[in-house]
C-alpha cells in the first residue's frame, strides 16, 4: 500500500478511536454519577432474622398495681439513710436514666461510672462487674452501700410502713403489709418496664428501609465487618457477656480488668464513656474502643461513620426520646 493511502487510513482512524474512548469516558462518568446517587440512597431492605442485634421487645406483663407502686419507691428518698438520695437522683428517668459527670467529680460517689438504668432488665448480668443476677439483688445492694443509699432494706421498710398511704399501696399491690420482699420486689417490677423501644435502628430491623440513611447504615456495616459487633450484638448490643477490656492497648483505668460488656442502647445520649466516665465523647469512645480493642486506628469517616450510626440507637420512653441528663425532652419543657 502506497504511503500516502497508509496516511488517510491511519488520519481515518484516529478520529474514529477518540470517539470511542470519549463515549467510554461518558459512560464511566455516568456510571459513578449513578453510583453516587445509590450511596446518598435508603439503607437496604433489613433481614432482620439474619442481623445479630435484634429489637427490643415490649415489656413484660406484670401487675400494674405493683409497677406503680415501684415508680413511686424509687423516686423516694426515704429509700437512703439520710432522706437525700432516691433510686431517681443516680438514673434519672425523665432524661437518661444514666449518671451525670464522671465518677472522681460527685463526693463521695462511687469510683464507677453510672449506667442507664434504661433497658438495663435485658442484661444478662448487671453493674459494670456483672456481679449481680437480678434487679432484685441490685436493688438490695444499692440500698445496703454506704457510698449509695447507705442504708438497708429492714430500715427502709420501717420508713415506709408509718405513711398510712405507702402501706395502703402495698395492701393494694401485695395482699400484706409492707415488707422487704415488697419493697425489692415492685422496684424490680418497674425497673423491668424502663424499656427504649422505636430507636430508628430497630424500626429498620422491622422492616422501614427509609429510616436510615447511607452513613449511618455504612456505619453498621463497619461495626460488624470490624469486629465490634463480636461484643456488642443481641437485644441490648451488649449486656450479654464479659470482656477484657485493653485487649492490645491500655483503655482507661485498669480495674476492674474483666467488665460486664454494656449495653450500647442509647449510648449517643450517655456521655460520659467507660466504666471510668474517661471518655467525654462518642467519638473518642469509639476511636480508643478500635484502638485498645481492635488495633485498628480508625479514619476519621470510619469513626464518624460509626458513631452516625450509634445514634440510631437511641430509643423512646414513654413516647418520648430519650435525651441527655440535664436536658428536657421536648414535650416537657416549659410551655
Amino acid at each position: 500500500m502506497p504511503a500516502s493511502s497508509r496516511s488517510l487510513r491511519l488520519t481515518a482512524i484516529v478520529p474514529r478511536a477518540s470517539r470511542t474512548i470519549a463515549r467510554l469516558i461518558l459512560v464511566v462518568l455516568t456510571l459513578c454519577a449513578a453510583g453516587g446517587s445509590i450511596a446518598q440512597g435508603p439503607a437496604p431492605q433489613p433481614r432482620a432474622d439474619q442481623e445479630p442485634i435484634t429489637p427490643i421487645p415490649p415489656p413484660p406483663v406484670q401487675d400494674q398495681r405493683q409497677i406503680a407502686l415501684g415508680d413511686r419507691l424509687f423516686h423516694d428518698p426515704r429509700l437512703s439513710h439520710d432522706n437525700t438520695r432516691s433510686c431517681n437522683s443516680c438514673h434519672d428517668t425523665s432524661t437518661n436514666g444514666a449518671g451525670v459527670s464522671p465518677p472522681d467529680s460527685r463526693a463521695g460517689a462511687v469510683k464507677l461510672n453510672i449506667p442507664t438504668v434504661f433497658n438495663a432488665a435485658l442484661s444478662f448480668r448487671l453493674n459494670w462487674e456483672g456481679d449481680l443476677r437480678t434487679l432484685e439483688h441490685q436493688v438490695e445492694q444499692s440500698l445496703s452501700k454506704p457510698q449509695i443509699m447507705g442504708s438497708s432494706v429492714e430500715e427502709a421498710v420501717h420508713k415506709l410502713q408509718a405513711d398510712p398511704d405507702i402501706a395502703r399501696q402495698f395492701r393494694e399491690a401485695y395482699g400484706r403489709e409492707a415488707d422487704g420482699a415488697g419493697l425489692v420486689g415492685a422496684i424490680a417490677a418497674y425497673e423491668r418496664t424502663l424499656l427504649t423501644p422505636g430507636s430508628r435502628f430497630d424500626r429498620w430491623l422491622e422492616g422501614d428501609a427509609n429510616v436510615m440513611t447511607a452513613e449511618e447504615f455504612a456505619g453498621y456495616q463497619l461495626f460488624k465487618s470490624l469486629g465490634c459487633v463480636s461484643c456488642h450484638q443481641g437485644v441490648n448490643v451488649g449486656g450479654n457477656m464479659y470482656q477484657r477490656h485493653g485487649i492490645f492497648h491500655p483503655l482507661a483505668s485498669p480495674k476492674p480488668e474483666i467488665v460486664r460488656v454494656p449495653s450500647l442502647r442509647n449510648v449517643a445520649v450517655t456521655p460520659p464513656y467507660f466504666h471510668d466516665g474517661s471518655a467525654d465523647t462518642l467519638s473518642k469512645a469509639v476511636e480508643e474502643m478500635g484502638n485498645a480493642q481492635l488495633d485498628r486506628k480508625l479514619t476519621d469517616d470510619q469513626t464518624k461513620a460509626i458513631v452516625a450510626f450509634l445514634n440510631t440507637l437511641t430509643g423512646t420512653y414513654l413516647g418520648k426520646p430519650v435525651v441527655p441528663a440535664g436536658q428536657l425532652r421536648q414535650s416537657d419543657a416549659p410551655k
